[in-house]
C-alpha cells in the first residue's frame, strides 16, 4: 500500500450502518503500512436528536437550488451535542475495541479545520432572494495538517467530525461544516486519496439504476458526464471530490459503504474513481457552489 495517507469519509445516511462500517474499516486501519485519517457524518443522527427535543430541524434553499441546513444557535448547540460528543466518542470506541489506536478529533481541536463564520447565508424564498442572518456555518480555509501527520506518523489513526474552529472576529467559535467537504480539505491539505463512503455504489449516470455506475474519470469530458449525472446529496459529494482534487489530492473515489470490507473494495476499483486530469480543463462543468455564506 502507498505510503500516502488515505482519507475515509463515512457517511452518515440513515442506510449506513456506521459503527458496522468502521469495524469493517479497522482492518485497513490497522495496516502497518496504511496510514488512514478517518471522517465520518451524522446528519441523520443530529435531526433524531432534534427532534427528541422537541425541535423542529431548518432546511433552506440556496439560489443555485441546494437544500441544506440552517444552523441556529439552538440547532448548533445539539450539532456539538451530538457530532464530536456522541458519534465521535463512539466511533473512536468502536475503533479501539477492534485494535485499532484511534484519537478523536473535531475541527475545532488544534485548529485542524478553520476559517471564518459566514454569519449569514443566502436563500431562496420563492422568487425572491433573501439574506437570513444568524446561522452558525463557517467555510474552511486552512486545515492543521502538521497535527494530523504528528499522529500519523506515531501511529494513531485520527477520527475527524465537525464542527470548524470558525472565526467570528477575533474569537473562535465552534461553526457548522459539511461532512465531506471536510474529508475533502484534509485530502488536499495531506495530497491524500480521499475515500467518500455513503449507501450508493458511486455515481450513476442514471441515479435509479446501478447497473449504469460511472467507473472510471480520467477527462474533462468524463467529468462533465459525473457533473450532469449528480443530483441530490450526490451534489455535495461531486463538489467535495472537486475541492480534493483542485486542492492536491491524488484521486477521489465514491463507492459502497455497505459492501464486505468497503475500503478495501473501493481503494482496489469499486465505485467511482476520479482522477485529477479530469478537472484539468472542466472548471465551468462543476455544479453550482452551495457555500452561499455573507459575512455577518
Amino acid at each position: 500500500m502507498s505510503s500516502k495517507p488515505v482519507v475515509l469519509k463515512v457517511g452518515g445516511a440513515r442506510a449506513v450502518d456506521q459503527g458496522g462500517t468502521l469495524s469493517a474499516i479497522a482492518g485497513l486501519a490497522g495496516d502497518s503500512e496504511s496510514r488512514l485519517v478517518v471522517v465520518h457524518g451524522g446528519s441523520t443522527a443530529v435531526d433524531e436528536t432534534l427532534a427528541e427535543l422537541g425541535i423542529e430541524p431548518e432546511y433552506v434553499e440556496t439560489p443555485d437550488g441546494v437544500v441544506g441546513r440552517f444552523t441556529d444557535a439552538e440547532t448548533m448547540g445539539v450539532f456539538e451535542m451530538v457530532m464530536p460528543g456522541r458519534l465521535n466518542t463512539d466511533a473512536v470506541a468502536r475503533l479501539r475495541s477492534e485494535g485499532v489506536d484511534a484519537v478523536g478529533l473535531s475541527g475545532v481541536d488544534g485548529g485542524l479545520l478553520s476559517g471564518p463564520r459566514t454569519g449569514a447565508v443566502r436563500v431562496q424564498d420563492g422568487d425572491r432572494q433573501k439574506i437570513r442572518r444568524g446561522d452558525h456555518s463557517g467555510r474552511i480555509e486552512s486545515v492543521n495538517a502538521d497535527l494530523l501527520t504528528g499522529l500519523l506518523a506515531d501511529g494513531y489513526t485520527p477520527v475527524v467530525s465537525p464542527p470548524m474552529a470558525g472565526h467570528d472576529g477575533d474569537r473562535v467559535v465552534p461553526a457548522n461544516t459539511d461532512s465531506d467537504r471536510a474529508a475533502a480539505a484534509i485530502a488536499a491539505a495531506l495530497g491524500a486519496t480521499l475515500v467518500v463512503l455513503t449507501d450508493v455504489p458511486g455515481v450513476l449516470a442514471d441515479p435509479d439504476d446501478e447497473e449504469t455506475l460511472i467507473e472510471r474519470v480520467a477527462t474533462p469530458d468524463e467529468w462533465s458526464d459525473v457533473t450532469a449525472a449528480a443530483e441530490g446529496f450526490m451534489r455535495r459529494k461531486v463538489m467535495a471530490i472537486e475541492e480534493a482534487l483542485t486542492g492536491g489530492a491524488r484521486q477521489a473515489i465514491v463507492a459502497d459503504a455497505t459492501v464486505e470490507r468497503p475500503a478495501r473494495s473501493a481503494l482496489a476499483g469499486g465505485g467511482t474513481h476520479v482522477l485529477p486530469a479530469a478537472l484539468e480543463e472542466a472548471g465551468s462543468e462543476t455544479p453550482p457552489e452551495t457555500d452561499t455564506g455573507v459575512e455577518p
